[in-house]
């Protein structure tokens, strides 16, 4: 059995993570688990599509006892249930080059995702910055206590730290496939680099909050990730449906044949989605799931 979206089948369910699929633990809830497994279970594909790492992901959906393939890095890689890459798209070496010494000039903080997980150069600003998206998805939550889950979660999340970005562009060894900058001043800061990032042909700037920009090889989008990975079980995108929140969810929910937005969504998505369901902190994946297996 497939779900019926009205009359279309659907035959691939992806899913953002951060503000969609996890909730304001930054956890998948039992509701969001039990309805993936139950779309699994009705031979329904589902794939996490997020701008997450692949050593960020694999804890958290062992946690939630889900196996599935993943689009990572906004669809800079893309892995199937075993954790074989299907596909990459890194950034050049002499173009990460120029972004680490813009960024640098610029006084940002940043941080780099390559094929050896994500690198930080400065602890204290990773937990801050870490603490700060805590606060941001539970404003309930004190700072200090914030910073303190921000602390313990770090060791959990495999981060790499390393005193100079330079030497992961002279490794031949390693592949840069996302940058990420961070402002708590947000679009006042951002836009003016996003602006300047997005002359270059070869790259797309995205975001997944208000304070940060995700920069990545222009191929590396979850839309085409998603439409590549469709292609590749012989899926019209028709019977695919996305779900998703944010900026860097914009270009999966335009190809996907039904796209839900969540109702913590930015305007952009809700305008954009042919569907709305309820919170991240409301198990609105789930509620779309079992939408769409009640209509069937």
């Amino acid at each position: 059995m497939l779900l019926s979206g009205g009359n279309i089948m659907i035959q691939i369910i992806a899913s953002d993570m951060d503000g969609t699929l996890l909730n304001d633990k930054m956890i998948i809830s039992k509701g969001n688990a039990d309805a993936i497994k139950r779309a699994q279970k009705a031979g329904v594909k589902f794939i996490v599509s997020t701008g997450r790492g692949y050593t960020e992901i694999m804890p958290l959906i062992k946690d939630a006892g889900i196996n599935c393939p993943l689009i990572t890095l906004n669809g800079a890689q893309i892995f199937d249930e075993t954790g074989r890459i299907l596909s990459s798209s890194p950034i050049h070496d002499q173009l990460s080059s120029k972004l680490i010494y813009y960024l640098k000039k610029k006084k940002l903080y940043f941080e780099v995702v390559t094929s050896k997980g994500i690198f930080s150069d400065n602890r204290a600003k990773r937990i801050e910055n870490f603490a700060e998206l805590l606060t941001n998805v539970s404003p309930e939550t004190p700072y200090k206590l914030a910073v303190t889950m921000a602390a313990a979660r770090m060791e959990l999340m495999n981060i790499n730290y390393i005193d100079n970005y330079q030497k992961l562009i002279d490794d031949e060894h390693i592949s840069i496939f996302k940058i990420v900058a961070f402002s708590n001043e947000g679009h006042k800061v951002l836009d003016p680099i996003k602006a300047e990032i997005q002359q270059y042909d070869n790259l797309i700037v995205t975001s997944s909050s208000s304070s940060n920009i995700e920069i990545n090889h222009v191929n590396a989008q979850k839309g085409s990730a998603l439409q590549a990975y469709a292609d590749k079980l012989n899926v019209p995108m028709d019977n695919v449906m996305a779900i998703g929140d944010n900026n860097n969810d914009i270009s999966m929910l335009k190809v996907a044949g039904v796209s839900y937005a969540m109702g913590n969504a930015i305007t952009e998505v809700k305008q954009l989605a042919n569907r709305l369901t309820a919170t991240n902190t409301e198990d609105g994946v789930g509620k779309a799931i079992d939408e769409l297996l009640t209509e069937s």
